[in-house]
């Protein structure tokens, strides 16, 4: 291994630029006259080994003769999925333990060993089964092996998945965010510590963690599910219900909200801070009292499964919300100042191609709806869903890839500029998908379309900076203003010339209708107050108060904001609250805000934080 480092710090002292295919051909040579395949070198190793040495065999390190910028360069080199962090957090994925779901989709997933809509093949669904669904440990491990890869792990956006967040009891909720900050407010010690402690005591109590063996032990339930013999509901009962060691954990797998908000100020200040806490729902389960408890929590973005907004779709597909109630949902997750993250799911039973474009252009262009980001999950089989009667009739059949293919480019292409697309596949094993997509790279193949296409993007994702370095000086702040329901949108948004993004700004105006919500469900936002709903600069994530390569830490969220905070004055608003992370909290108060309840807030024309010459032109691009 160290050979090939001294390959790589070799050529970056020449001033070579290591892109993917260089450091491949470097390691492929290093291997060539290795027999032993065990002992082969891998860019996966070249990060841990470097960080030992430089931690346990200091001067061995020396010897390497490597300053700090030498150090910059080959740590960029040698980071594995460098796309990780490249929107600008490390972002780590937990489930939460299955639990009974309310609804019964004809498409949706019925494993027994995973939540609902979840399967156990999935890589989120694998580390999560490993670590018992305990947050602790899934948080603990994951942060380890992106440290591993090379990645800066001090800012942090946890994502939950595992259905319906409101579902599962309140005080489990309580626990389940706790110990997800708790992972991150301990030191190393502590956190190898109790990541030994729990999992010994998950498995005094009689669970494992053996593939096999998990398998064996819900093969029956499974099998009755996938026949129609028995319900999800009813196998979990059998599996996780009274006389089931899982049961027994429950009387520890809670907490109490004074206990959320300890660990909430432990992470103001913390090794690492998280900077976006994320969960899932459906739209008949939002309520003002549902979101606000989500609020207390920490949360800071809602992921809502709309999956179409096509009513005859919707009643085939056993949904159980009409547009109507979605659009509602919308508003007062708008209100409550969360970023909006639509699920929608092309090639449905009782839709086709054409109707699914109508579907999206309503959600991404009628007021009612406008969501920040979008997931455009293609419909696929697998066993054991309702779905399967339905394919084995004819009475649906997944789109051609080429159907799909021109589908998926022709939304990239109609994506309004605040829009942007997270994601077009589920991360689901081919092995396991009975009929649908099975092309893991369908992004970049819809991508391929667009460019062939020769048609201009305003998709976000499109344009978002990635890993690339930038030079904010060449960047111009531009507005752009769209309505909502119960909003005036304004998104700011940081373009180079060749318009990609190196961050953005999303700020709510209510309206007088968005007032009146406000006041008849008894919301904990303001009408007074215009909302920052989400600020983000992209560039591969810095190191807190250090300066990336890309645009993180120039200022130019600085200065997002304080051109939010002079429109929303200008628009006649007396104050403009945030709703920031845990972990940002901090950096608002530098720049003007208050502790304000659930948010922080900021009173417009006392601006300590603001400089001389006031915030940057900017240019006003309404939305047509």
């Amino acid at each position: 291994m160290e050979e090939l480092l001294l390959d790589i710090l070799a050529l970056l002292r020449e001033g070579a630029h290591l892109d993917t295919a260089t450091l491949a051909r470097l390691v492929r040579a290093r291997n060539v006259d290795v027999r032993e395949v065990s002992q082969h070198v891998s860019k996966k190793g070249l990060h841990p080994f470097y960080l030992h040495v430089k931690r346990d065999d200091p001067e061995r390190w020396r010897s390497w003769e490597i300053d700090e910028s030498l150090e910059r360069r080959l740590l960029d080199a040698i980071r594995v999925k460098p796309r990780r962090t490249a929107s600008g957090v490390a972002t780590i994925t937990v489930i939460a333990r299955p639990w009974p779901c309310g609804g019964d989709c004809l498409f949706c997933p019925n494993d027994v060993r995973m939540p609902k809509s979840y399967l156990s093949d999935e890589p989120a669904c694998q580390r999560a089964e490993r670590c018992f669904f305990d947050p602790f440990l899934q948080v603990s491990v994951r942060l380890a092996a992106l440290g591993d890869m090379g990645h800066p792990i001090d800012k942090v956006e946890l994502i939950v998945l595992g259905g319906t967040w409101c579902d599962y009891p309140a005080p489990y909720r309580r626990w389940f965010v706790r110990e997800l900050f708790a992972a991150l407010n301990c030191s190393d010690a502590e956190r190898a510590a109790e990541v030994e402690a729990r999992r010994a005591r998950y498995r005094s109590a009689g669970l494992t963690t053996d593939p096999q063996r998990l398998a064996a032990r819900a093969s029956d339930a499974q099998q009755r599910v996938n026949e129609g013999r028995t319900t999800y509901a009813q196998a979990l009962a059998e599996l996780y219900g009274p006389n089931t060691p899982w049961h027994d954990l429950t009387a520890w797998q809670q907490a109490d909200q004074g206990e959320v908000e300890c660990q909430h100020r432990l992470n103001e200040r913390a090794a690492h801070r998280v900077v976006g806490l994320v969960v899932e729902t459906r739209p008949e389960r939002v309520s003002a009292a549902g979101l606000a408890a989500m609020r207390q929590l920490g949360c800071t973005k809602v992921q809502i499964g709309v999956q179409t907004l096509d009513e005859r779709a919707l009643e085939a597909c056993g949904r159980l919300a009409a547009p109507a109630q979605i659009a509602r949902a919308f508003a007062l997750i708008r209100l409550h100042g969360f970023k909006i993250h639509a699920h929608l799911m092309p090639n449905l039973p009782g839709s086709d191609p054409a109707a699914d474009l109508r579907a999206y252009r309503t959600l991404t262009s009628d007021p009612r709806f406008c969501p920040d980001e979008v997931k455009l999950y293609p419909c696929m089989l697998v066993e054991g869903t309702r779905l399967g009667a339905l394919h084995e009739s004819g009475r649906w059949t997944p789109y051609d890839e080429a159907t799909l293919t021109s589908l998926l480019a022709e939304c990239v292409v109609e994506a309004p500029p605040y829009l942007r697309i997270s994601r077009m596949v589920r991360d689901i094993s081919a092995h396991d998908i009975v009929a649908g997509v099975k092309r893991t790279n369908l992004r970049q193949q819809v991508e391929r379309a667009v460019r062939q296409s020769g048609r201009p993007v305003d998709e976000v994702r499109y344009r978002e900076l990635a890993t690339d370095r930038a030079d904010a000086r060449r960047a111009r702040l531009r507005a752009h203003r769209y309505d909502a329901d119960v909003a005036r949108e304004v998104f700011l948004e940081w373009v180079l010339p060749d318009e990609r993004i190196l961050g953005f700004l999303r700020l709510s105006l209510p309206t007088a209708h968005g007032a009146r919500v406000m006041e008849e469900e008894g919301l904990p936002t303001c009408a007074s107050h215009a909302m920052i709903r989400e600020v983000h600069v992209y560039g591969a994530a810095a190191p807190l108060h250090r300066t990336s390569g890309g645009a993180q830490h120039q200022g130019l969220g600085r200065a997002l904001v304080e051109r939010a905070c002079r429109i929303a004055q200008d628009e006649g608003f007396a104050h403009v609250s945030v709703i920031s992370a845990v972990g940002t909290r901090d950096y608002y108060r530098r720049l003007g805000f208050r502790d304000d309840g659930m948010y922080q807030s900021r009173d417009l024309g006392k601006n300590p934080a603001q400089d001389a010459e006031g915030p940057p032109a900017c240019d006003d691009a309404r939305r047509p």
